[in-house]
């Protein structure tokens, strides 16, 4: 394992300073979108997608993604094939069953 210089220590602490600052205002971004009157479904879809950056961060700052091998964007992208098909066949399914 190599050896951080000084100055790559402080990049490092500055990168994770700057995301920490980025996922506490997208949660106060949050709890605003809660008291925004846009509905159930307007609500739920901000508030997902607000939640989707912030897992972004983290997965890529936290978990180091960003610094990963292509075997582990594999690993992702099939993960998230695998989540659609399990989430819009069934759905697919119960859309044709309440059209009978």
């Amino acid at each position: 394992m190599s050896e951080l210089t000084p100055e790559e220590v402080k990049h490092h602490i500055k990168t994770y300073v700057l995301v920490f600052i980025a996922l506490a205002f997208l949660t106060i971004v949050t709890v605003g979108i809660s008291y925004l009157d846009l509905g159930h479904v307007g609500g739920i879809i901000l508030a997902l997608i607000v939640a989707s950056i912030k897992g972004t961060l983290v997965a890529c700052y936290f978990m180091h993604l960003l610094d990963e091998k292509v075997t582990i964007y594999w690993t992702l992208i099939a993960t998230v094939v695998a989540f659609l098909i399990l989430i819009f066949v069934p759905l697919s399914a119960m859309l044709d069953h309440a059209r009978i």
